[in-house]
């Protein structure tokens, strides 16, 4: 019985540091992600009636100041950076599911030229209204 007790604390002890390495490897991952070039890209839904386009552009968690929009040939793009909040970056990742670091987001659009005619960050979605240019 006793050998069988010194087996169970050898793997019980191998099974703590295994949790302990993987749990260095994903902050140190988490933490290089941060430094980096994008590393997420946030859902969007686009709508078109008419002339006017509309995306919602997921990004719950995100400052509306970290949060920039530009029309390009390509069509739109979202960028920016969602932070991992401080009282997080102490502690022990169990878990990280929620993407954090830098975002970006390239949408096609529709056939047409367009300009933003309204921009609104609010419940954890950025709602772009976009006019097509040449229409009444």
């Amino acid at each position: 019985m006793r050998s069988r007790d010194r087996s169970f604390w050898v793997w019980a002890e191998a099974l703590d540091l295994l949790q302990g390495t993987e749990r260095l490897q994903r902050q140190s991952f988490a933490l290089k992600m941060l430094h980096s070039a994008p590393c997420w890209e946030p859902s969007v839904d686009l709508y078109q009636n008419g002339g006017e386009l509309t995306l919602l552009v997921a990004l719950p968690g995100v400052d509306p100041r970290q949060v920039e929009v530009a029309l390009d040939e390509a069509g739109l793009v979202v960028r920016g950076e969602r932070p991992m909040p401080p009282a997080c970056q102490r502690g022990a990742i169990h878990r990280l599911e929620i993407p954090y670091g830098r975002f970006e987001r390239r949408i096609a659009l529709p056939p047409g030229s367009f300009s933003v005619h309204q921009q609104l960050l609010e419940n954890g979605f950025l709602m772009l209204i976009l006019h097509q240019l040449g229409q009444g």
